[in-house]
């Protein structure tokens, strides 16, 4: 299950609050030197989480500024994309001679390998989306040519990485391991496609593309509903039956099968996970969104050679 942890500066002294959010920043966002133009009441608050190899951290501030300096990308052994998703307040973003301003219902993308300046002049409500570089697809794109600038959260695809976004950290707590995963291959899918867009390589195909992945992201995050269909579904997208099931051609076991084979994937990760040994069968089925347990014990056998309990146990890998 996806946990959630919180830092704030609310109780500490004014004069060491500025200090502890630097060392809170440093440990969930990176390397930064922190600033707040000299105020004394500075104020802050950060909500992260986990998904797969995403980190989520959601940032309330009063104004302030960070630095990411050549020394500390030195000390760094990792290389990491983040993303900024401005939901309150404005802020300045600048890295090799790029400067962009975001406003509330925009989002940015830039490089933890290379210097940079975040400018908060005033009160901001973020969401910091930390990536593994290695899990940014590259193919052909000029990936720098791409840092630093302004993408819609209300249009093309990009609103679509947006939404997907938000919710992800919305629903995150509590969210079982196997979604969260799956959710976070949605959201590097889906700013893969706002770069590809933004290179000039957006294509119908790319629209189907992103229509599957919003069908792949939803249906990751309502697992748990034993209601859920294909109707439902495309209500919840604004879009057509057939254009889903177009947009799910190249899957091989339709709708109806990729939603039954997320279920049960989800199962049994949640079976051979230590984390899952303390609760019944029974639950991890309906969480997963199994109404009938005899059911979901026969499809799991159909599926993976075993039941469910034999894969628990190790009878059967």
């Amino acid at each position: 299950m996806s946990e959630m942890s919180l830092f704030s500066t609310d109780g500490l002294a004014p004069n060491d609050r500025l200090r502890q959010w630097g060392g809170a920043v440093w440990q969930l966002i990176g390397g930064l030197d922190s600033d707040a133009f000299g105020d004394d009441n500075f104020q802050g608050r950060i909500e992260s989480g986990e998904a797969g190899a995403l980190r989520l951290c959601r940032l309330q501030a009063s104004r302030h500024r960070v630095v990411r300096t050549p020394p500390q990308i030195r000390r760094s052994d990792r290389s990491f994309f983040k993303i900024v998703a401005q939901l309150q307040g404005r802020a300045s973003f600048e890295q090799e001679g790029r400067q962009v301003w975001l406003s509330p219902g925009e989002w940015s993308l830039y490089d933890t390998t290379r210097a940079y300046t975040v400018i908060n002049p005033e009160p901001v409500e973020q969401l910091v989306i930390v990536v593994p570089k290695e899990q940014m697809p590259r193919g052909h794109l000029p990936l720098q040519d791409l840092m630093v600038q302004r993408f819609s959260g209300s249009s093309g695809v990009s609103r679509l990485a947006w939404e997907t976004m938000l919710s992800t950290h919305h629903e995150m707590p509590g969210m079982p391991s196997a979604t969260a995963d799956g959710v976070a291959d949605v959201i590097v899918q889906l700013v893969h496609m706002t770069l590809l867009e933004r290179a000039g390589r957006g294509t119908a195909l790319t629209q189907r593309e992103a229509l599957r992945d919003r069908f792949k992201s939803y249906v990751a995050r309502h697992l748990h509903d034993p209601s859920l269909n294909v109707e439902q579904i495309a209500q919840a997208l604004g879009c057509s039956r057939r254009h889903l099931y177009n947009a799910l051609a190249e899957e091989s076991d339709g709708v109806v099968g990729y939603i039954m084979a997320q279920r049960l994937a989800a199962c049994r990760k949640e079976l051979l996970s230590g984390d899952a040994s303390e609760r019944t069968i029974t639950e991890i089925a309906l969480t997963f969104g199994f109404a009938n347990v005899a059911h979901f014990s026969r499809v799991f056998k159909e599926k993976y050679g075993c039941t469910p309990s034999e894969c628990r146990s190790g009878e059967v890998t």
